[in-house]
C-alpha cells in the first residue's frame, strides 16, 4: 500500500504541476499571438542592443528622440552597407550567366542521349514529360502565388513596424520600469533592477554568441571551398554563414553559387558533389556543437536546454522563433537563479 504524501511532497507536486500549466497556457498564448508577439520581440532585441548606445548619447546632452534616432540609422547604415556589399558580389557572379547556360544545355542534352541509348526513352516521351512536369510547377507556383504575396506584404510591413516598436520602446523606456514596479512588490524591486540589467547583458551575450557563430562557420566554409579551389569561396563562405540567420534553409540556398561556380570551374560532378559534403559537414557542426557551446557558454545555458529552445520556437513561431527563443531561455535562467520556487528551472536550463 502506498504511503501517503507528506505536505512537502504535495507541496512539490502542486508546484510543478503549476509550472506545467503556465507552460502550457504560455506556449497557447504565444502561438495565438504570435503576429504581434514576433514584432515586439524583435523590436525588444533591438531595443537592448541599441541601449548602450543612445544612454552614452543621452549623456552627451542629446535628447532622447535624437539619440534613438541616430542609433537606429547607425544600424540601417550598417545594414545597407551589408545588402550593398552582397549585391555587388551577387552582380559580379551574374556575369558568368552565358557560361552557365551552355553548362546547362549542354547537360541535358547528356541526359536526353543517355535516356536514349541505355533506357530506349525516346525524345518525344522525354519532351512530353518535360512539360507533364513544367504544368505541374507553374500550378504549384500558381497556387502557392497568394501566400508569396501575403509573406512579402507581412514581411514588409515588419520592416517598418520592428523600428517603430525599437523606438517607442526605448524612448518609454523609464516608463516601462516604472509599471514593472507597480507591478511587483516593494522588496522586490531591487531584485527586478538586477535582472533587468543581466537582461541586457543577456541580449548582448547571445549578439556576440551569434557573431562568433557566424565568423567560425564563414571560415570553415571558406577554407572548405579554398581547399576545393571554388573562385571567390572566402566571398561565398561569409554569405552561406550570414544565410545561416535562417535555419537549415539559409545554408541551402547559400550553398547554390558556390555549388553553380565548382561546376562551371571544373566541368565535373566531383567538384559540386564536395561543395555539398563541405555545407552538410558544417552545417551538422554548427547545429550541434558551435552554436550550442558560443551561444549556450555565453547564456550559461546548457546544449540540451539551447536545442530545446530552438525547436520549441520553431514550432511555436516558425523561423523567428528558433532565434528568439533562445534569448528567452536565457532570461528565464536569470529570473529561476533568483527565485527559489524556480531552483528546478535553473536546473534543467543552467550549465
Amino acid at each position: 500500500m502506498r504511503e501517503p504524501l507528506t505536505k512537502i511532497e504535495e507541496g512539490r507536486r502542486g508546484a510543478y504541476l503549476s509550472i506545467i500549466t503556465y507552460v502550457l497556457y504560455g506556449s497557447i498564448i504565444l502561438y495565438l499571438g504570435r503576429d504581434l508577439f514576433i514584432p515586439l520581440a524583435f523590436a525588444a532585441l533591438i531595443g537592448f542592443i541599441l541601449y548602450p548606445v543612445c544612454a552614452w548619447l543621452e549623456k552627451k546632452r542629446i535628447g532622447r528622440a535624437t539619440a534613438i534616432f541616430i542609433s537606429l540609422l547607425m544600424l540601417l547604415l550598417l545594414v545597407v552597407v551589408v545588402f550593398f556589399l552582397l549585391v555587388q558580389q551577387f552582380t559580379l557572379f551574374l556575369k558568368e550567366w552565358p557560361t552557365i547556360q551552355l553548362k546547362v544545355h549542354d547537360l541535358v542534352s547528356t541526359i536526353t542521349r543517355s535516356a536514349i541509348n541505355y533506357y530506349s526513352i525516346t525524345e518525344a516521351q522525354q519532351e512530353k514529360w518535360a512539360q507533364e512536369l513544367a504544368t505541374r510547377l507553374i500550378s504549384f507556383l500558381v497556387d502557392g502565388f497568394p501566400s508569396v504575396v501575403t509573406a512579402s506584404v507581412y514581411s514588409f510591413v515588419l520592416l517598418i513596424m520592428v523600428p517603430l516598436f525599437a523606438a517607442l520602446i526605448l524612448y518609454y523606456r523609464h516608463r516601462l520600469v516604472e509599471i514593472l514596479f507597480y507591478i511587483f512588490p516593494q522588496e522586490r524591486h531591487e531584485d527586478l533592477r538586477s535582472i533587468l540589467s543581466l537582461t541586457i547583458g543577456a541580449y548582448y551575450n547571445f549578439i556576440k554568441g551569434m557573431a562568433l557563430v557566424y565568423l567560425i562557420v564563414g571560415v570553415l566554409n571558406s577554407a572548405g571551398l579554398l581547399i576545393l579551389g571554388v573562385p571567390h569561396a572566402i566571398f561565398f563562405g561569409f554569405v552561406a554563414s550570414i544565410l545561416t540567420f535562417i535555419p537549415y534553409l539559409g545554408i541551402m540556398v547559400g550553398s547554390l553559387l558556390p555549388l553553380t561556380m565548382a561546376w562551371i570551374t571544373f566541368n565535373s560532378v566531383w567538384y559540386p558533389l564536395g561543395v555539398i559534403l563541405v555545407f552538410t559537414i558544417v552545417q551538422y557542426l554548427e547545429a550541434n556543437v558551435i552554436f550550442p557551446f558560443a551561444v549556450s557558454s555565453r547564456l550559461n545555458m546548457n546544449a540540451l536546454a539551447t536545442l530545446v529552445a530552438i525547436v520549441a520556437g520553431g514550432i511555436i513561431w516558425g523561423v523567428s522563433g528558433m532565434i528568439l527563443f533562445v534569448p528567452f531561455a536565457g532570461i528565464v535562467k536569470l529570473i529561476a537563479d533568483r527565485h527559489p520556487k524556480m531552483k528546478l528551472w535553473s536546473l534543467l536550463i543552467g550549465r
